[in-house]
């Protein structure tokens, strides 16, 4: 697996570059070890700069697991240079961690249900309607592109979680 970066690396709070040329091998590799890196960390999306590849590019890969048990089931997605184009305008703050902020979850509020666009690894255009869980996971790894963490979100400190407290909500 590769190294995931934490909070507090400074590469985590840079603004990615945009990927010229999506079908390059170079693009499709980092894709693929972005999908590796998420799977054997139990993550449900990671973007490249958390493993300190400053480029656009992100996987939606919605699962259940130990970390998200109610998550839907969709296949590994790479989205190359995202963009969101519109959103509605129902926020609903629900349950986020990171694989660059281990141990701790919180409360975010995100947009529903959001129109999106994005290249994928064959170099065609895509544009999708999500919403619910899968538009939170876009959402957030757009702020990773962007530099922006999702405790930079929270808007009150009550809603700030240890992943114990956390587990214990969930399951009980």
């Amino acid at each position: 697996m590769t190294e995931i970066l934490k909070i507090g690396d400074s590469r985590l709070r840079n603004q990615a570059q945009k990927i010229i040329e999506p079908t390059e091998a170079e693009i499709i590799e980092l894709a693929k070890n972005l999908i590796t890196t998420a799977e054997q960390a139990n993550g449900v999306g990671i973007a490249a700069p958390q493993i300190g590849q400053s480029w656009r590019v992100f996987i939606v890969a919605s699962r259940p697991s130990i970390r998200y048990p109610h998550a839907p089931q969709m296949s590994p997605t790479a989205m190359i240079n995202p963009v969101l184009l519109s959103h509605s305008n129902e926020v609903v703050k629900d349950w986020e961690g990171c694989l660059s902020v281990p141990d701790v979850r919180a409360l975010v509020p995100r947009y529903r249900e959001i129109e999106v666009a994005y290249t994928d690894i064959e170099g065609k255009q895509q544009y999708q309607v999500l919403s619910d869980f899968v538009a939170r996971i876009f959402q957030h790894e757009l702020d990773h592109l962007n530099g922006v963490l999702f405790p930079d979100r929270v808007v009150a400190t009550e809603d700030l979680y240890t992943e114990a407290e956390y587990q214990k909500l969930i399951f009980q």
